[in-house]
């Protein structure tokens, strides 16, 4: 095989490369960015404030200093979700029925009340199991979400880094390819391989 024939061979298909390489940088970076976008400001629509203190004893340092570093703010990363979701609505959710259980109890309270309905008792336990099942319930699916935002906002910071990665291969075969032309430019027409 000629050598200018491998030379331009293999400076294209390192220009090929270089151009799917780019092209998933950008898709990459696009991706990265609509996550980003859509974490913040679906979290800021929310208007959640950040307490200074979740009220946990048992907590770290680490933890009530970033509660107390944050407190006041709106929460709007993914991040500020996480630390939420875990360290505030998840230490107050655990000193709570879970769902399964707080439903249970409304059910049984519900029944009391539809066997005795004008018990004042009956008619008192029925309304607390009923708030009760409320709270968990709003509780457990809000941190589902948050969660579900820090995840989203991890996705989108991991398609960041690989944009940056893919884009700095991308621009590598660029030269690379570019360097082959040159190269073949200067290969003597009848040199072998």
């Amino acid at each position: 095989m000629k050598r200018r024939t491998f030379d331009g061979m293999a400076s294209l298909i390192g220009l090929m490369l270089a151009v799917v390489l780019l092209v998933g940088a950008g898709l990459l970076n696009w991706g990265g960015s609509f996550a980003a976008n859509a974490v913040s400001s679906q979290l800021k629509a929310q208007e959640i404030t950040i307490p200074a203190a979740t009220q946990n004893a048992k907590e770290g340092a680490d933890i009530t200093a970033w509660f107390k570093a944050n407190g006041g703010q709106i929460l709007h990363t993914g991040k500020q979700a996480q630390m939420y979701a875990d360290h505030y609505l998840g230490f107050h959710l655990s000193r709570m029925q879970t769902y399964a259980q707080a439903s249970a109890a409304n059910m049984a309270a519900s029944g009391a009340l539809a066997a005795d309905p004008t018990n004042p008792d009956v008619q008192a336990k029925a309304k607390a199991a009923a708030a009760t099942v409320d709270t968990v319930f709003k509780g457990t699916v809000l941190r589902g979400t948050l969660l579900t935002a820090y995840a989203f906002g991890q996705l989108g910071a991991i398609a960041g880094y690989a944009a940056l990665a893919t884009g700095l291969g991308g621009i590598l075969f660029l030269i690379l390819a570019l360097l082959g032309y040159l190269h073949l430019r200067r290969t003597d027409e009848h040199a072998a391989i």
